[in-house]
């Protein structure tokens, strides 16, 4: 199975289909191993990200690994955590942020990388295009209300994306921090600790 998700991941790496609508041009950047039980499924690289080649490698990626009481070595070890977004290569700046993610990498990669990893794993979903595509029944809804309804979702939990705008989030919902984070944390440990 590892040597499975090493070929997937060159495999991934390799890929050129979105090539001419990307402005810094292609580099899927992807993290996760068979053995990650912690699977975070985000939106899609930032300029920073795209230039490192690490995912979550910025200050989104400080404030997500504080959620997850993770430091940030093991947020970035693809042996505990895979690290799949919606959009696999930074798609270019929009108006108020980047644009959205090209809608062919989940359709053409996610599945094959699920299946390598270990069937009993915590799926993470930071942004809306995560959770719209894997909670469906929940489209209609607004973020804050699918996020404050995370505990009937089993081992698939909706988390707002952690830039510098979740402080506003987070202000205005409080629940978030009192209540769901440490329970979050509790999750990703239970999961650390059973590899």
């Amino acid at each position: 199975m590892a040597s499975r998700a090493q070929a997937l991941a060159r495999e991934i790496r390799a890929c050129t289909l979105c090539a001419e609508h990307l402005p810094l041009g292609p580099k899927p950047i992807v993290q996760f191993s068979a053995s990650s039980r912690i699977l975070v499924i985000g939106q899609a690289p930032g300029r920073v990200t795209h230039h490192s080649g690490i995912p979550f490698d910025d200050k989104a990626g400080e404030r997500l690994a504080g959620w997850l009481g993770l430091d940030a070595d093991t947020l970035h070890d693809a042996q505990h955590v895979a690290i799949v977004s919606m959009g696999l290569c930074y798609p270019g700046k929009a108006k108020g942020g980047d644009k959205p993610p090209r809608p062919e990498c989940a359709p053409l990669w996610h599945e094959r990388v699920f299946a390598t990893l270990p069937e009993a794993r915590l799926t993470l979903l930071v942004v809306t295009y995560a959770q719209k595509r894997y909670l469906p029944t929940t489209k209609g809804e607004r973020m804050a209300d699918r996020i404050a309804n995370w505990r009937s979702f089993g081992d698939t939990i909706p988390l707002p994306h952690p830039s510098w705008r979740s402080t506003i989030f987070m202000r205005e919902h409080p629940w978030f921090e009192a209540e769901m984070l440490p329970e979050v944390r509790k999750r990703v440990a239970h999961c650390i600790a059973a590899e």
